[in-house]
């Protein structure tokens, strides 16, 4: 009836107004470091079943098709794209930058460990490495401090944090950054300041040098960029106004079929 029908393009228009929010999200943080894009993913709700499909018709034979009308859809996940990207090189000898799998540490004021893509890194009052990107200036879980005299910083491919200073020009060993990987990234839990959080979906992480197993290994004096496509996006955007447009003419239909079944009494 036009009744359902109302209700099912609402069903539509409801979770279009969520992947718009989706893309939305990814176009604001288009220029965000490190950050990684989302995707809105769909499925259809449960049918009304008329008739069954292998039922007995009048003649008494088993029927091949049935008579189901769905009632709609809605948003079952948003999912994250956790591709590579792009290398931007900025010189700067506290950029890192991951390239492959794999999560920085750092450590909340509680204590607690968290997980970023993010690699522009500062020192605090204390040198001792901290996120540069995060509000409160968290420190790696690595526990790396570099003194105030050096005046030369390496960070290699698989980790290692060495100085130098004007006194002794042979570099020293500052520390190991490490990365974490995870056998679901997709369970993340996403705080904003490209922060993650373990969860149980996320299952538990798995801490080792860069380039070991499946972990990406450093670039130093770089930054990753955001994941977004712009080009992509406005086509999601595009194809996702015109769907919620036909929804909205559904609506229009159901609504205008109600107005002539209530018109008939004046026949």
């Amino acid at each position: 009836m036009s009744v359902q029908t109302l209700y099912t393009a609402a069903t539509g228009m409801n979770a279009l107004e969520t992947k718009l929010d989706v893309i939305a999200n990814n176009m604001a943080n288009i220029n965000t470091t490190a950050f990684k894009k989302d995707r809105a993913n769909f499925q259809d709700l449960f049918y009304r079943q008329i008739r069954l499909p292998g039922a007995l018709d009048t003649d008494g034979s088993i029927t091949s098709t049935g008579i189901e009308m769905g009632l709609g859809t809605r948003v079952s996940s948003t999912q994250t794209n956790y591709g590579q990207g792009a290398m931007q090189t900025t010189n700067n000898p506290l950029d890192v930058a991951i390239e492959g799998n794999g999560f920085f540490r750092v450590l909340d004021p509680n204590g607690n460990t968290l997980y970023t893509r993010s690699g522009n890194f500062g020192l605090n009052a204390n040198n001792q490495m901290v996120l540069g990107s995060a509000q409160h200036g968290w420190i790696l879980a690595d526990s790396i401090t570099i003194p105030q005299e050096a005046t030369n910083v390496v960070i290699t491919q698989d980790g290692q944090v060495q100085y130098s200073t004007a006194q002794n020009t042979n570099l020293q060993t500052a520390g190991q950054l490490q990365v974490t990987t995870f056998l679901n990234p997709d369970g993340l839990l996403k705080l904003g300041d490209n922060l993650y959080k373990q969860t149980d979906a996320s299952g538990q992480p798995t801490d080792q040098n860069p380039g070991q197993q499946q972990a990406g290994i450093m670039r130093q004096g770089s930054l990753e960029s955001s994941n977004v496509e712009p080009v992509q996006e406005l086509i999601d955007l595009i194809t996702t106004q015109r769907a919620f447009e036909l929804n909205s003419q559904v609506v229009q239909a159901g609504d205008q079929i109600m107005q002539v079944a209530a018109n008939l009494r004046r026949f």
